[in-house]
């Protein structure tokens, strides 16, 4: 017989043994039934490789769905240091086909680490240098799928576009101010390994797929934009200009139908680009003296409050006004005489400006001010805006009321004048300025689209109206007339503004600019144009640039198929210009009635009649042209 205590001692040991194993069950039966999911998540942490697979990022389509920005398919490098067995002779062959040395690469991949990527060399790689990769079959060594953003156009609207990172996140221009929309969400390649960084038999893997991003749809019309682009280019190269700016806008709603500048890049190769030029949209970055295309503004603020009757008062310009003991010239010598207010703004006469601010007055000059939106930013779509620089109101006095009204020691951006210029022609409304028109999905849907949003009326219609005769004048009878096409109604300002440097102005640097709208009977468009120091030419807006003013308005108005109405007012012609008539009709009369003293005849065919003609009935032809007359004979019936 055991002693009692030995059996208790025993006793004692099997139900501790009994508790162990109970637990051990129960531990077993816990994990097994409850924690299963838990645990095998855990498990497939340690085990699972993931590859990053890349969102495509939405499309960037102009108004009519042309593609302004794309992805092309590329592959990305990267290695799983488990799986190599050969870790010197894999980064010896690594290192001939990407812009890292040898040591760099074998440091990286004999660290314990789970997956390496090569940021940025072995991104978004050639297909011939990833093909030729994938040939060797290195063990460890995988390429993933990803997206390379494209371009189509280059330089054009590369600041307005801006670009992609090597990560494909927007870092400049709209890919950054509507990269949220655009970047898309990305996916996963996973694969199942075993402890020591092998893949299991059964290569067992899991895909998410990436969700690519929203399209964005732009009000730009890459047709006018090429049209703009030709002469932003032309006028950079001609005149050797520091820099060269334009805009094209719908007057009635705020849409930007083209804009860019010069100089300018080619953003698929941002990185041979300094930051100063992919950084700035100038249209929108740059502020400087508008100089004399103010002077819409203060001339409509005077007709709004019934100051000045643009055909009837009269104000006589002798050369000079003197506001606070400061002479104020007029740009011709001895001035303009007696002129009416509408010649006071044909031949942009700045003492007849300053009998204008005298009339508004301080307070009332300075709230149209305001209320045309140059204290304030447009709130455009797009990064980097500049405010421009106004005077403080407790600053702006009697001078300073004088000299704003000319466009004289402020500073403005183009786009704040294209707006509030556009609220002189439209009815009076100012308009928010956009580019983003809508977003679309994967399913090709229009899901936001953006509607146009008035910000305030500042003009009455009936200003309005009388602005879009007076601006046509300047253009037909005044300082733009270089800008003028038969049958176009364009009506605009001319400005010519001397550069300052900390206060001083420079001798022989100009800004010169031209805004105008056309047509005036029913606006279309409004083109803001403007060169930076440009050499080689007269220093005067309304002769270097209002030719490119006609240029690209003759262009539009091809491409929107826009009709010529003649009934407005005839250009005033100078000894300088180059005349042109109004062909007549000659269909129907005989050879020997044609008669003219402004062009010549060319003659087809025989016959006694004219049966038809080219230039058609109504067009204009230069001085001196020829009009090609087809004859034949008439028939009745």
């Amino acid at each position: 017989m055991l002693p009692r205590l030995f059996l208790s001692r025993i006793k004692t040991i099997a139900i501790i043994v009994l508790i162990l194993f109970s637990m051990v069950v129960f531990k077993l039966s816990y994990n097994t039934i409850f924690m299963h999911n838990t645990l095998k998540s855990s498990a497939e942490d340690l085990w699972n490789r993931s590859f990053p697979l890349k969102s495509e990022r939405g499309i960037i389509y102009d108004r009519n769905g042309v593609i302004l920005a794309n992805n092309e398919p590329t592959l990305s490098l990267y290695v799983v240091p488990n799986q190599v067995k050969d870790k010197e002779n894999t980064a010896k062959v690594l290192s001939e086909y990407i812009d890292l040395d040898y040591k760099e690469i074998l440091n990286r991949i004999t660290k314990k680490t789970s997956i390496v990527s090569f940021h940025p060399q072995g991104k978004k790689l050639d297909y011939q240098i990833a093909n030729k990769i994938s040939q060797l079959n290195l063990k460890g060594v995988f390429l993933v799928q990803d997206t390379k953003r494209n371009y189509p156009y280059n330089e054009y609207l590369s600041s307005l576009l801006g670009f992609c990172g090597i990560d494909n996140l927007g870092f400049a221009g709209l890919e950054s101010y509507y990269d949220n929309y655009l970047k898309g969400k990305d996916g996963t390649l996973s694969y199942i390994m075993d402890a020591k960084g092998g893949l299991f038999s059964n290569k067992f893997y899991t895909i998410v797929s990436p969700q690519k991003g929203l399209s964005l749809k732009l009000t730009i019309d890459i047709n006018i934009q090429t049209i703009l682009e030709r002469e932003l280019s032309n006028a950079y190269l001609e005149y050797n200009a520091l820099e060269v700016m334009g805009i094209v806008m719908d007057p009635n709603n705020g849409e930007i139908l083209a804009i860019g500048n010069r100089p300018t890049y080619n953003n698929n190769y941002y990185q041979n680009y300094s930051q100063e030029i992919y950084n700035r949209l100038l249209p929108i970055y740059s502020s400087f003296e508008p100089g004399s295309t103010f002077k819409s503004f203060s001339f409509a603020a005077a007709i709004n409050e019934n100051l000045i009757d643009i055909d009837n008062d009269y104000y006589y310009d002798k050369g000079y006004e003197i506001v606070s003991n400061r002479t104020i010239k007029s740009w011709k010598k001895g001035g303009h005489g007696l002129q009416t207010y509408l010649e006071v703004l044909q031949n942009s006469s700045n003492p007849g400006f300053v009998q204008i601010s005298r009339k508004l007055g301080i307070e009332k000059m300075y709230q149209y001010v305001k209320d045309f939106g140059f204290l304030e930013k447009s709130q455009i779509d797009i990064q980097g805006e500049n405010k421009g620089v106004f005077f403080s109101k407790e600053n702006f006095k009697e001078l300073e009321c004088a000299t704003t009204s000319f466009g004289q020691g402020i500073s403005t951006t183009p786009i704040q004048l294209v707006t509030a210029f556009s609220s002189c022609i439209n009815g009076g409304y100012l308009f928010k300025p956009y580019v983003g028109k809508a977003l679309i999905n994967n399913f090709n849907e229009t899901i936001y689209e953006v509607k146009p949003t008035v910000k305030r009326q500042v003009i009455t219609k009936q200003t309005s109206d009388t602005m879009r005769r007076a601006l046509e004048c300047v253009v037909s009878l005044g300082s733009g007339r270089k800008a003028y096409v038969d049958g176009l109604r364009i009506g605009g300002k001319t400005g010519t503004a001397q550069i300052s440097e900390n206060g001083v102005y420079k001798d022989g640097r100009y800004i010169l600019s031209f805004i105008a709208g056309a047509p005036m009977n029913n606006p279309k468009v409004v083109v803001y144009f403007a060169i930076r120091e440009p050499t080689n030419c007269i220093q005067y807006g309304g002769t270097t640039v209002g030719p490119i003013i006609r240029r690209i308005m003759s262009d539009i108005f091809t491409y929107l198929n826009i009709e010529k109405n003649f009934d407005g007012p005839s250009k005033e012609y100078t000894w300088m210009d180059e005349k042109t008539y109004m062909v007549e009709n000659y269909i129907g009369k005989k050879k020997s009635e044609l008669k003219s003293r402004n062009y010549y005849f060319k003659f087809n065919g025989e016959g006694e009649y004219v049966i038809d003609q080219v230039p058609r009935v109504g067009e204009y032809v230069k001085e001196g042209s020829y009009i090609m007359i087809q004859l034949g004979e008439l028939y009745e019936g």
